[in-house]
């Protein structure tokens, strides 16, 4: 045992070195701020695009006099009460020209305006016309109607206020329901993003060694059980070390914001700060023995990168699938779903991390740790057989023989 684990202490350094020491490893881990900077290049222009076609929208109300006064002055008290971006398009008021229904229809084929909605018609029976993105605009326009006919009846003068309530800030400095869950999900989605991102680099590192004959040369020195445990951890510490790089960014980066207490507050978690940290970084241990021993054993069965590729697909779906059983169950904690999500062993490191977070419960946590230890263990000791029985094997690859099941022959030239 002894010596098992020093060969595996040695093929892991090997393969921590050989991936850390080159100039890609750099590109590698700076691809995430690649991601946030193309990523917020493009949200800008998408923003830009959705603002400009929401500023040049507009909703008219053709009324004049007093009537017109009083949709004014309404929509001057409650326009402000929209938060930002959610405020309905900037009203224009035009006098009637002859026929109201027909000035309406016209404003609508006028390329110099874009019309969601218009109002016309008398003040106790008005009519609306709205497109199929106007139909917010065109509730608006009925309550603005609606309370100008309202303060015409009560005798109201065109332009008065009505006695307008008086707003007082409160700051809620305790933990909510729903920070607590967004908390949840954002652990949930990073451990998945990150699991799925470098897990997936056990795969190339394996083509690379099988296509250069290096995984022969390791076969023939040490046990290929060895090398499998070796390389997993190996590729471990890869992902530490960068989730340690960008942790330390992250925790420099809120430091330096200035405080926010309240904000802070709403998305404390349960179980606290530190222990929801510590917990995310098991679970993100536990997912990622769990892909990387899946990705070892199943791409040494393949013969080509063109086949690991394809042996890897079905992998990510199955991944994704567990992605959405987690979100499900952080969605509705303490349910049948959630139980089912937190048992599921692939799934568990995502569930239980989002758990943490609506939560304070320490046990189901050591539960569940102890549980997914048992599936790791597992599912490495299984992955190290098929990982075994994939090196050494010397006719064709798995989908080369499902090729020949299906039938498929070679082209003839």
């Amino acid at each position: 045992m002894k010596r098992f684990v020093r060969q595996s202490a040695v093929i892991a350094r090997r393969d921590f070195l050989a991936t850390v020491g080159t100039p890609a490893f750099l590109l590698f881990l700076f691809a995430p701020l690649f991601m946030l900077v193309f990523a917020t290049v493009g949200g800008s222009g998408a923003r830009m695009i959705a603002q400009s076609g929401a500023d040049s929208l507009r909703i008219v109300a053709i009324a004049e006099g007093a009537q017109g006064t009083r949709i004014d002055a309404a929509d001057a008290r409650l326009r402000p009460l929209f938060g930002p971006g959610l405020a309905p398009p900037a009203l224009q008021r035009r006098a009637p020209e002859g026929d109201s229904a027909a000035q309406a229809r016209r404003l609508f084929a006028d390329p110099a305006i874009d019309v969601a909605a218009v109002l016309y018609g008398p003040p106790a029976t008005p009519v609306i016309l709205h497109t199929a993105k106007g139909e917010s605009g065109a509730r608006y326009l009925a309550a603005l109607a609606e309370i100008a006919l309202r303060e015409a009846r009560a005798g109201i003068p065109p332009g008065g206020r009505l006695t307008s309530p008086r707003f007082e800030s409160f700051e809620r400095n305790g933990a909510t329901i729903s920070g607590r869950q967004a908390t949840g999900f954002a652990a949930l989605f990073l451990l998945f993003l990150l699991t799925l991102l470098l897990a997936g680099q056990t795969v190339s590192v394996l083509a690379e060694e099988k296509g250069n004959k290096v995984i022969e040369i390791l076969a023939a020195a040490v046990p290929l059980e060895t090398v499998f445990v070796g390389k997993l951890f190996g590729l471990f510490g890869v992902a530490l070390l960068f989730i340690g790089f960008w942790g330390g960014l992250a925790i420099a980066a809120v430091l330096l914001m200035p405080s926010n207490g309240a904000a802070l507050a709403a998305l404390d978690p349960a179980i606290g700060f530190g222990p929801f940290v510590a917990l995310a970084v098991v679970y993100f241990a536990m997912g990622y023995l769990l892909l990387g021993a899946m990705f070892l054993g199943i791409g040494a069965q393949a013969g080509t990168m063109r086949e690991i590729q394809m042996l890897s697909l079905p992998i990510t779906f199955f991944q994704m699938a567990m992605f959405g059983l987690a979100s499900a169950a952080a969605a509705s904690p303490g349910t049948g779903l959630a139980l089912a999500a937190e048992l599921f062993p692939f799934s568990s490191p995502f569930a239980m991390a989002a758990r943490g977070a609506t939560d304070a419960g320490l046990w189901p946590h050591a539960a569940a740790i102890a549980w997914q230890i048992l599936w790791v263990s597992i599912t490495i000791a299984i992955g190290a057989r098929a990982f075994r029985s994939g090196v050494l094997k010397s006719g064709p690859s798995i989908i080369g023989r499902m090729g020949r099941l299906f039938g498929k022959r070679p082209t003839q030239y």
